[in-house]
């Protein structure tokens, strides 16, 4: 490793100064949860098991627990279930607790600035994949993108309120509507 990697890799991943505008996600919504789960067990998947993280707001950690109670129903397992503070110093002992058991895949839940500050981390610290990882609806917006870097968020995807998904790639991200629901 040159000496510029080994300095690059020893800053912190921090962000310096960020404006904290991130309110605390809104309740999920079973459109939400149905589609979260729909983008899990989608034909050709074969993840089993995840790990959960989550803010310490009570929305986002509702939203966790209702993710675990929905998939612990269809007999998947989750392996841990991690919480961060808005503001650390590192978020590096969240960090390792959630990617340390290799899951098949993340479910994370919180505010964009939270998210951002511990998706840094995961990046900079450990071998969590961003293309692994699945969100709940506060998730899907540019300010997440804006706040993490393109890079450290390339390929995570979610759903979102009205049951619809959304995906990031580079510094694009792209809202899909739900399924349509014919009536009769």
């Amino acid at each position: 490793m040159s000496l510029i990697k080994d300095a690059t890799r020893s800053r912190s991943p921090k962000l310096r100064n960020p404006v904290a505008d991130s309110p605390a996600p809104d309740a999920h919504t079973e459109a939400e949860l149905a589609a979260l789960i729909g983008l899990l067990t989608a034909p050709r998947s074969r993840i089993q098991s995840v790990s959960v993280g989550h803010g310490r707001d009570a929305n986002s950690r509702a939203a966790a627990h209702a993710f675990i109670r929905a998939w612990q129903a269809l007999r998947k397992d989750v392996l841990v279930v991690v919480d961060w503070p808005e503001d650390a110093a590192s978020w590096l002992r969240p960090a390792q607790r959630l990617t340390a058991q290799a899951p098949d895949a993340w479910v994370l839940a919180g505010a964009p600035l939270g998210v951002a500050q511990f998706a840094r981390r995961l990046r900079h610290s450990t071998d969590w994949d961003p293309a692994r990882t699945f969100g709940f609806a506060s998730l899907g917006t540019p300010r997440l993108v804006e706040l993490a870097g393109a890079d450290t968020v390339h390929g995570l995807r979610g759903a979102s309120a009205d049951g619809g998904t959304w995906d990031m790639r580079r510094s694009w991200t792209t809202h899909y509507e739900p399924p349509n629901v014919t009536s009769e």
